[in-house]
């Protein structure tokens, strides 16, 4: 599995001393080594509940940036323990949400609207006019998402790669965008 290329071993005392490392010095390279230990198990976890390797891979680095904000706030014993409940109940919203972070083909994206339909518009030329114009209207953030996860096929984590942006504004592009293409394919219907 090249996703989880090392495992460090673990121990209550190393982890405790890295949290504490962490709390204080704030640097990222501490937590990141701490939470490299548990990589392999969050990623069991997230495999058990999404059933999707890309899914789960993109689940464990969403994990990782909940844990840089909630190690500062909640009192933890023994780390093992609490950021296997983590995943879990991250992988949980996840699906609970109907966000299982899949991959979507064009048309499946397109369906949300009849304008794009076949049996009632047989112009492809519009239809595809429309949705570049529709997609000048977004702005950049959701523009460049939109492009790259759902036209060029790319994964969450690839969008946040390739742009820049975290994995919630990523999220937050893609849904945005989503729907005011929707809206504004079904203005250009009427």
């Amino acid at each position: 599995m090249k996703f989880f290329k090392r495992t460090v071993k673990s121990g209550s005392t190393d982890d405790e001393a890295l949290l504490e490392s962490y709390r204080q010095s704030g640097d990222l390279s501490v937590l990141g080594a701490l939470f490299e230990r548990y990589m392999p198990l969050l990623y069991g976890v997230c495999l058990k509940y999404l059933k999707d390797e890309e899914a789960a891979k993109d689940a464990v680095m969403g994990i990782f940036e909940e844990l840089i904000i909630k190690v500062k706030q909640h009192d933890i014993k023994q780390f093992r323990s609490w950021v296997y409940v983590l995943g879990r109940n991250y992988c949980l919203m996840q699906l609970r949400s109907g966000k299982k972070m899949e991959e979507v083909s064009l048309d499946e994206v397109m369906e949300f609207t009849p304008f794009l339909h076949p049996e009632e518009n047989n112009n492809k030329e519009e239809i595809l006019n429309a949705l570049e114009r529709c997609m000048k209207k977004l702005t950049e953030g959701q523009r460049h998402s939109v492009q790259l996860f759902y036209l060029e096929e790319k994964s969450y984590k690839e969008v946040v790669e390739a742009t820049g942006y975290s994995m919630n504004d990523v999220k937050s592009y893609i849904q945005n965008g989503k729907r005011n293409l929707k809206i504004c394919l079904e203005k250009n219907r009427e």
